[in-house]
C-alpha cells in the first residue's frame, strides 16, 4: 500500500471510499498482513523469551480514575529495561496500561489509538467508554494465537465516562474476556501484591492526590515481593508513571510530582517497612 502511494503520488481509492468506522476492519480488508494477529510466528519449541512489562494498577475516586505502572521490563530472570513506559493515553478521556510482551503491547496500544481516532473522524463523535473497552477486547482476542506461544498482552483500561460522569476501570484476560472492576484493579506479575495493598488502602472518598499516593504505595508493595516489579528508584530518579483521567481529560503527573509522592512514601516506610496499616473496626 505504501509503495503504491509513492509510485503514483496519490492515495489509493480505498482511502477515499466511505467505509467502516473501524480502522481494524479497514486494515483487515485492504492490508490484512499489517494486523499483528495475522503475522505467523516461525515454529518454535518452548516459550519465546521477550521483554515483558509487569505491574499496572488503577483506582477510582469520585472525580475520575488514576492509572499507574512501574518502569521495569524483564526477560526471564534478567532486567531487560529499567525505565520502560507502560501507561499511554488512548484518547482524551481514557488510558491503557500494558502488561505482558512489551513489543506487542506497545504496538497494540498504537493500533488502539488509531482505532479510536479513526472512529471519531468517520462518525464525528467519540466512541462511548463502553465501546472503547469492547474494541480493546476484540484486539486482545485477535492476539490469542501469539498468546498461546507465550506472547500474551493483558492490559488494564481506564477512563472517565462522560455519560455516567465517573471513572471506570476494565481488566482483561488473554482471550479478550472483559470485566469491569469496581474501586481498584491490578494486572501483571505483581498484581496479587498490588491488589492486596489497594484492598487495605482504598476508600470511596479518595481525593485525586490520595488516589495517586495509594497506587504508588501499591506498586511499592508489589516491588517488595515481586522481583519483576520495579519500585521507585531514588538513585536513578526513575519513578512510576502515574496518570489521572477526569472530566478535564487525561493528565500525566510530572516526574517532580511523582518523585514527591514516592519520597513521602519512602520516608514513611522507614518507620513502617510493611506500609500503612488498615484501620480496625
Amino acid at each position: 500500500m505504501e509503495a503504491n502511494i509513492r509510485s503514483t503520488g496519490r492515495l489509493p481509492a480505498a482511502f477515499l471510499t466511505p467505509g467502516s468506522s473501524s480502522f481494524m476492519d479497514f486494515l483487515g480488508e485492504h492490508s490484512p498482513a499489517l494486523l499483528p494477529g495475522n503475522r505467523p510466528l516461525p515454529p518454535v519449541q518452548g516459550v519465546i523469551e521477550a521483554p515483558h512489562g509487569t505491574t499496572i494498577v488503577a483506582t477510582a475516586f469520585p472525580g475520575g480514575v488514576v492509572l499507574a505502572g512501574d518502569r521495569r521490563a524483564t526477560m526471564g530472570n534478567v532486567i531487560a529495561q529499567r525505565d520502560i513506559e507502560k501507561v499511554f493515553p488512548a484518547d482524551e478521556y481514557s488510558a491503557v496500561g500494558i502488561a505482558g510482551t512489551a513489543g506487542l503491547a506497545v504496538e497494540m496500544v498504537k493500533l488502539f489509538q488509531l482505532e479510536l481516532e479513526h472512529f471519531e473522524k468517520v462518525e464525528g463523535a467519540q466512541l462511548s467508554l463502553e465501546g472503547k473497552a469492547n474494541r480493546l477486547s476484540t484486539m486482545i482476542r485477535s492476539n490469542l494465537g501469539m498468546a498461546m506461544q507465550g506472547l500474551a498482552v493483558v492490559p488494564l483500561f481506564a477512563g472517565y465516562d462522560l455519560d455516567r460522569e465517573k471513572g471506570r476501570i476494565f481488566s482483561y484476560d488473554v482471550t479478550g474476556g472483559r470485566s469491569e472492576e469496581h474501586g481498584y484493579a491490578a494486572t501483571g506479575s505483581g498484581s496479587v501484591f498490588a491488589r492486596s495493598a489497594l484492598k487495605k488502602l482504598y476508600r470511596e472518598d479518595f481525593t485525586e492526590d490520595q488516589a495517586a499516593t495509594a497506587v504508588v504505595q501499591a506498586l511499592y508493595d508489589a516491588a517488595d515481593d515481586d522481583s519483576a516489579t520495579g519500585g521507585p528508584d531514588m538513585g536513578r530518579r526513575i519513578y512510576p508513571i502515574v496518570t489521572a483521567i477526569t472530566e478535564d481529560g487525561f493528565k500525566r503527573l510530572t516526574d517532580d510530582e511523582v518523585s514527591e509522592i514516592a519520597r513521602a512514601v519512602h520516608e514513611r516506610r522507614l518507620e513502617q517497612p510493611d506500609g500503612p496499616r488498615a484501620a480496625l473496626l
